[in-house]
């Protein structure tokens, strides 16, 4: 996809952290935003300072893990903008408990969140937009925890895992019907986001985590430290993502000292090795 200016993007997670930043380049780049979020007057805040005028900007109160929501902020894209050109797939939340700590609510939160509304949002905007005939892209939030297992993140983890074969997958695919949209799947490292906080939005229908104790207070201390020193910012993202939207390029890991760990998994299972320990 190179050409920005007069096409419409619609980014979920948009009121903070990498989805603000996503926000603030497309503006810039002269499109029309729908942003999403489950935050309203966040949103809200947020909006007020891309300096865009009414008529290019819709906003939208977002839970992405109900697929009725998703499925309203597809058809209020199409509505005010009439297509869709970008689609980044961007919320996420993080939850960091031992593997057996995590209750089904977790799973089904952090699931529901980061991998579900992948799936619902490729579902209903990806067939409008191949019925569009131009030039479109889909951006997938997924983590270097889709290419890595960090102990101590396992929904995360899988999760993210999920959103990279998912991208993947849909890459062949696309391929093979010589559409015109692509994809890519943006994959931090450690990014200084209030992802650490995730709490905050968790629906009420999910109940609350259980405190962390023990090994889980260890790794949720680690991992709050670990976002904090990220030493690429939002904004870094942001610009690696159109970037590689404007080259057609699916992989974007702008963290590149991560490729060792990257290459010691693969050497780990090339070799029938057992895994070698993260941390």
């Amino acid at each position: 996809m190179k050409q920005f200016r007069d096409r419409s993007a619609v980014i979920t997670g948009a009121a903070s952290g990498i989805g603000l930043e996503l926000a603030r380049r497309a503006a810039a780049e002269g499109m029309n935003l729908v942003l999403a979020d489950i935050e309203h007057g966040k949103l809200e805040a947020a909006a007020a300072t891309l300096g865009l005028p009414a008529e290019r900007l819709l906003l939208q109160k977002t839970d992405v893990s109900r697929e009725d929501e998703v499925a309203a902020l597809a058809a209020a894209a199409f509505a005010r903008f009439g297509g869709v050109h970008l689609l980044c797939n961007n919320a996420g939340v993080g939850l960091t408990r031992v593997t057996w700590e995590h209750s089904t609510a977790d799973w089904e939160w952090v699931l529901g969140v980061n991998l579900w509304s992948v799936i619902h949002g490729i579902h209903h905007f990806l067939p409008k937009m191949l019925e569009q005939g131009d030039a479109g892209h889909i951006v997938n939030t997924a983590s270097v925890a889709g290419l890595l297992s960090t102990p101590g993140m396992a929904a995360y983890n899988v999760s993210k895992h999920g959103v990279v074969t998912l991208s993947e997958t849909l890459y062949g695919e696309l391929a093979a019907a010589q559409a015109k949209v692509g994809v890519s799947v943006l994959c931090p490292a450690w990014v200084p986001t209030a992802i650490h906080q995730s709490a905050r939005n968790r629906p009420d229908r999910f109940g609350s985590a259980t405190p962390a104790a023990g090994l889980s207070a260890a790794y949720e201390e680690r991992m709050g430290q670990a976002v904090k020193s990220g030493r690429l910012t939002a904004a870094d993202m942001a610009a690696a993502v159109f970037d590689a939207v404007g080259e057609g390029r699916f992989y974007v890991i702008p963290h590149r000292k991560i490729n060792h760990a990257i290459q010691l998994r693969m050497d780990d299972i090339m070799q029938l090795r057992n895994p070698t320990p993260l941390g």
